[in-house]
């Protein structure tokens, strides 16, 4: 990957920012998101070969508006302003922008001029996706429409002269029918980039910036067993070897038989260095009578923290704490302006006195998808790779309500035969990601003449290919027949099974 094929999203706050870095990244072109304030210095220092601006809930004209310094119009680096951005770029080179007659949002027909570099290749009319109030009047001198729809005369602007291109409506999201094409052509045409942003080549900076940050020093890493923290794990490893130390925290919140498999696969099969901590009853004193999610998220993140310090002292001196972090974690958590959805345990909950020199997370900015890849990659059996993803907190967050130990055992005997059924049906690489929900529901039922009163168990299916939008899977109804009979036979205390058919959004992947 050469130095300055790389491009640089400057986010302003909007909710489709991580999207932008994920389709950039799918066309093989590394990118970094950086604050709209981030300064000409460092971005010198970054030497982008194309920038984009992000979308943004602001409007441009009022008083506290996010804006960039002007001078990056003046680095001769090509230019992508999208919805907020493209009003940026209008305002801040002498433009205008006023209040559309027509809000837009949704799907809109997109006309463009076919002279265009930006829309090369593109059919002249298709759907683009729209969300904005405010659109471009008055054009900067040198700039000319390239597009327009029914209600928005400038949906794209350009300034080929000076390689800087605005589009109203978001080629990112999967909505726009030739969104990928456009930024192909911004990528590709426009900034004279190649798909050159591989696992392998980030496998490879990777492991040399761990070296070079770690030095003699001793790592412990939070090792939960699920994907992103086992491929962390992998790549430190392989950087720094046995300077790594795992702590596994069986906090009693893992699926069935999980404890044992983790300390197998990665203690035997790779020869890390695994101290297995057994705390499950810690875990459910701390949880006893707590109902808030937040507040099992911070409970459970600062109990992880706290058997780190512990495992820590016994070890021995230990300078970093390694956690498995990516991106949905990150922006779900809140980033820059965003509003916080949900903490996660390995990016919210920290105390204020954390006893380890720093926190090092090689995986913050790596989407899913590309976690599986770098972990195949590194050399990771498949079946590791391609298990189900699992919330730091573990079920905790899918025991709706107070936690009890019988509660927990009712939802992994009924979400092991969920995920039993799904990979009997060869259905396990379609759906993204599926388990159980207990809820706290229970409602009257009829088993061999006899009234129960018992739980309502939620099934949970969705297919992604970011994890920052979700659909409903439709899984086959004989598939979940199958399973809501299994589990209502098989798994005591529960009478009654519901399927989630909500997507991402208004709701989360997770219901807590």
């Amino acid at each position: 990957m050469s130095e300055r094929s790389r491009v640089l999203i400057l986010d302003f706050g909007g909710q489709y920012n991580l999207l932008i870095a994920r389709r950039v990244r799918e066309r093989g072109v590394y990118c970094e998101i950086k604050p709209y304030n981030t300064t000409m210095e460092e971005i010198r220092q970054f030497a982008p070969s194309g920038i984009i601006f992000t979308g943004g809930p602001s409007t441009v004209y009022e008083e506290g508006a996010p804006k960039c310094d002007p001078a990056v119009f003046e680095m001769g680096v090509p230019v992508l302003g999208i919805c907020y951005g493209q009003q940026l770029m209008t305002l801040m080179l002498g433009g205008t922008c006023k209040a559309g007659q027509v809000r837009e949002y949704g799907k809109a027909e997109l006309w463009h001029n076919s002279s265009s570099l930006l829309f090369e290749g593109v059919r002249q009319q298709s759907v683009c996706w729209m969300s904005h109030t405010i659109s471009v009047d008055q054009l900067p001198e040198g700039f000319v429409t390239s597009a327009k729809t029914k209600d928005c005369p400038t949906a794209a602007i350009e300034n080929p002269e000076r390689k800087l291109y605005g589009v109203q409506f978001h080629p990112e999201v999967m909505h726009t029918e030739e969104g990928t094409l456009i930024l192909e052509n911004f990528l590709y045409k426009i900034c004279g980039l190649s798909s050159e942003w591989t696992m392998a080549a980030y496998s490879k900076q990777a492991i040399e910036e761990i070296r070079q940050k770690v030095g003699n020093g001793r790592v412990l890493l939070a090792l939960s067993g699920g994907v992103d923290s086992s491929v962390a794990a992998a790549l430190i490893s392989q950087a720094v070897g046995n300077q790594l130390t795992c702590v596994f925290v069986d906090h009693g919140l893992l699926r069935k038989d999980e404890g044992d498999m983790v300390e197998k696969i990665m203690g035997e099969k790779f020869d890390m260095n695994i101290i297995r901590a057994n705390v499950q009853d810690r875990f459910l004193t701390k949880l006893q009578g707590v109902t808030d999610p937040e507040q099992k998220r911070k409970i459970i993140g600062e109990e992880f923290i706290r058997v780190f310090e512990e495992e820590s002292r016994k070890i021995g001196a230990v300078d970093f704490l390694a956690q498995g972090t990516i991106y949905p974690d990150v922006v779900e958590s809140g980033l820059g302006k965003s509003a916080v959805i949900k903490s996660h345990h390995n990016v919210g909950g920290l105390p204020d006195h954390v006893d380890f020199k720093e926190i090092i997370e090689p995986l913050r900015l790596l989407f899913k998808d590309e976690v599986r890849a770098l972990g195949l990659e590194l050399g990771l059996p498949e079946e590791l790779v391609w298990r189900q993803p699992f919330p730091g907190p573990g079920l905790a967050v899918r025991v709706i309500g107070e936690i009890t130990a019988d509660k927990l055992a009712i939802l992994r005997e009924a979400d092991a035969i969920f995920r039993e059924e799904i990979a009997n049906a060869k259905l396990d690489r379609d759906i993204n990601q599926y388990f159980a929900v207990l809820t706290n529901m229970r409602s009257v039922g009829v088993m061999g003449d006899e009234r129960t009163y018992d739980y309502t168990l939620a099934l949970r299916g969705v297919v992604t290919s970011d994890f920052m939008t979700a659909d409903w899977a439709r899984i086959p109804y004989d598939v979940l027949e199958k399973v809501s009979n299994r589990i209502v036979n098989e798994v005591p205390h529960i009478n009654r099974i519901v399927y989630d058919i909500t997507s991402k959004p208004p709701a989360t992947v997770e219901w807590e």
